[in-house]
């Protein structure tokens, strides 16, 4: 079961950035309206397409993390930013080479990388919070 949601994953991932446009003229019209009434807004002009954008591939990454630790357990936390890291550059490098509708961005390496990271400590926490607690000596 856990292979058959990484694979699935995996290919959400995949679908969504290697595809010529990340999303259809509805979406980004709607988009654009949103982020047009937050900048009417004082309160919420900071919201701008950039950091939706930043926060978009964090959470996209967070996933990887969570499987990273499922496949590699605890002790194989590491693996989280390293695949991170990896998948998110292979990404980049696809879309540099082969996407002209695309833009490459290293700041997509840091969301992407901090996602997993995100999802890796999720993990951790679950399982200190899981784990059985020890006596005191």
């Amino acid at each position: 079961m856990l292979a058959l949601l990484s694979a699935l994953y995996l290919w959400a991932v995949a679908w969504i950035t290697l595809r010529a446009r990340p999303y259809g003229s509805d979406i980004a019209s709607a988009l654009d309206r949103l982020l047009a009434w937050f900048a009417g807004r004082e309160a919420t002009a900071w919201i701008t397409f950039e950091r939706v954008e930043f926060a978009a591939n964090v959470a996209m990454f967070v996933p990887l993390g969570i499987f990273a630790v499922l496949w590699f357990g605890v002790r194989g936390w590491w693996t989280a930013p390293v695949l991170g890291l990896a998948v998110s550059a292979a990404i980049e490098f696809a879309q540099a080479s082969f996407l002209d509708t695309r833009v490459a961005d290293p700041r997509d390496l840091l969301s992407n990388t901090l996602g997993a990271v995100v999802g890796m400590l999720l993990m951790l926490l679950l399982a200190f919070l899981l784990s059985p607690s020890r006596p005191r000596r």
